[in-house]
Order: C-alpha cells, then structure tokens, then sequence
C-alpha cells in the first residue's frame, strides 16, 4: 500500500489525474471505475481540462461506476449517472455507450445488480478503480458487515451514510435507503486501486485503515490485502498518521 501525502485537495486531484491520464494513454482500450461524491469532482475537473488541452483522449475508454440509488432515473439530479454527465462525460468524447452506471429503476434490481457484474467481467478486469473512503469505512456504497466476498449487490444504506449524504437533498427524508453497488471482490479484482481521501473528517478513518486490522466491520480495511493501491490523501486526513 502506497500512501501519498498531499499538500491539499487541488493537489490530490492533480496526481489522481496523472495516474489516470498514464492509464488511458497505455492501455489499448482503458477501464476505469469511477466514484461519484464530492471526493473526486477536483479529477474530474482536471481530466476535462487534460481534454480540453488536446492532451487525452477517451474515445476507446470504457467506465464502470461503483454504485447508483435505488429509485432514482437517470435524469434526476441526485442520481449518480446524472453527477457523472454534468461532473464528465458531457464534456469529454466517451461514447455514451461506453459508460456503465447501474440503473436505479431496473424493475428487478437483483437482475440489475446480475447484469451489472457480468458486464464488467466481459470487460476483462478493471484497469484502475477510483474509491473515496465512508466514514464508517465503506467503499463504494459496501458498508460494515458486507462480506468480503460479495459481488454486485442491493444494499440498505446505514443511516450515517445516508446523513453524509443528505446535503445533496432537500432533506435527509429524500435521502434513499437502498442502493446497488459494485460488491468487495468486484472492487479487488481491479488491477490497481486510487484511494482519495480529504479532509480532517477523513483523519480517523483513514487512520484506521492504515493500522487496523482487517474486519468486515470496516470494510476498506481488505484494501491491505490489494497488491497495488495508491493512497493520495491530503495534510488534514493525514493528521493522525505516524
């Protein structure tokens, strides 16, 4: 497990975004998991302008998101599909048909979550996946106690998380319960692993993942059994790290 120590957001988006762009550019057609949440809108701003600057290409990437609310349609503006349109690829030349999100009105979300996995495993294995850290340790939308063993699945949203989130919403009422979300295994699986981690919010958690032991408790603890993850963390998460 590889830790780099930033000195703030800006510059945890500007590596994330180096290690993207060396990705797309040698891979023959590069798979990316993305992450959606405040954590990774500074990458993607970046990767915009890595485009903008004739610098990248995304014509033969192929994406796969982590997870997606149950009950929310594309068009809703809390919806992780809408977030990655506006947040990147409106602004990039991915075909659309390219981008993977799973969909939050599939009317068997199961079925979903079935067809969701075994797209990504005719796509081989995900070259580099981008996670955030929960406060609670989850990743993705894994939280405490999912196996590690688990594929893609339906999960009820703790309700911290749910808190975590409810400044997206009217209120924490509009804040779903339920949401599909890449399983554990399916997140090992990839080739290689980014880790964002901001803010002094994130200090204890990040902590814990570093020294803890390894728990279905704290999900993102099973990243140091991952033989190639990239820590970027900034000054504030870094805090309590010796």
């Amino acid at each position: 497990m590889k830790i780099i120590n930033v000195k703030d957001y800006e510059e945890m988006s500007q590596q994330a975004c180096s290690m993207l762009l060396d990705v797309i550019r040698n891979e023959i057609k590069p798979v990316l998991g993305l992450a959606t949440g405040s954590t990774p809108e500074g990458l993607y701003q970046h990767l915009i302008e890595k485009y903008n600057e004739q610098k990248v290409s995304f014509q033969e990437t192929t994406t796969f998101n982590l997870d997606e609310y149950v009950g929310l349609d594309r068009h809703d503006p809390n919806s992780y599909r809408f977030f990655m349109n506006e947040k990147l690829f409106n602004h990039v030349n991915i075909p659309e048909e390219n981008t993977h999100v799973p969909s939050g009105i599939a009317p068997d979300p199961n079925q979903e979550c079935y067809d969701y996995e075994q797209l990504i495993q005719e796509a081989d294995r995900i070259d580099v996946q981008v996670l955030g850290l929960g406060l609670n340790g989850h990743i993705g939308f894994n939280e405490p106690g999912t196996p590690f063993n688990s594929r893609t699945h339906v999960v009820a949203l703790d309700e911290s998380t749910r808190q975590a989130n409810a400044r997206f919403f009217d209120s924490i009422n509009d804040v779903p319960t339920q949401a599909i979300t890449m399983g554990i295994e399916t997140i090992m699986e990839s080739k290689s692993i980014i880790l964002l981690v901001s803010g002094e919010k994130k200090a204890e958690p990040l902590a814990r993942l570093v020294y803890g032991e390894i728990s279905e408790d704290f999900p993102a603890s099973i990243l140091q059994k991952h033989e190639n993850v990239t820590i970027i963390a900034d000054e504030a998460a870094c805090a309590n790290l010796r």
